[in-house]
């Protein structure tokens, strides 16, 4: 068994979920098939990453691996200039607080209806484009996680507090 990128976009989306959740609607919600959400939450559970008798994240090990295995497991991949959707610093809540100097050292996942130009940040899943637009928590964390995977210290170290304060908020309202 060994973990894919997308068991962690199916597990960030669980962190934002207020209240119960279907294999069907993960699956619609994240434009995966229910295959590959159940994949998904299998492997995570293998990985003590999901609890499957709550059904939800187990937020402190998630917690460290996100903020200590997750760039080493799943590398940051950029590549050349192109337009997408802004990720890393270049997004809320980061961008808030990290200017970047010009836009072509702006980290986007690749999508052709996305807002801003930048070098390319290969997403942890294909779909990641389309289904953060639909949902803002999910774009924030996983844009955290992008500037952890991707980011220099500064942007890491702040991208680590403002995950964890999301988890640990996760955590005490389930």
């Amino acid at each position: 068994m060994q973990l894919k990128p997308q068991d962690i976009v199916v597990l960030l989306k669980l962190v934002g979920l207020k209240g119960g959740w279907s294999y069907r609607q993960l699956a619609q919600e994240l434009f995966m098939s229910i295959g590959e959400v159940h994949n998904a939450l299998n492997r995570a559970a293998r990985a003590q990453l999901f609890d499957t008798s709550e059904n939800r994240p187990r937020i402190q090990a998630l917690e460290e691996f996100l903020i200590h295995g997750l760039k080493y497991a799943f590398p940051a991949e950029r590549g050349s200039i192109t337009r997408g959707t802004p990720t890393a610093f270049a997004a809320s809540p980061l961008n808030q607080i990290i200017s970047s100097p010009d836009d072509v050292n702006m980290p986007v996942w690749p999508d052709p209806d996305g807002s801003a130009r930048g070098y390319k940040l290969e997403p942890l899943f294909s779909s990641v484009p389309k289904a953060v637009k639909k949902d803002k928590a999910l774009y924030e964390l996983l844009a955290l996680v992008d500037a952890i995977r991707d980011g220099r210290a500064r942007e890491r170290n702040l991208a680590v507090e403002h995950l964890r304060d999301r988890l640990r908020e996760s955590y005490a309202s389930a």
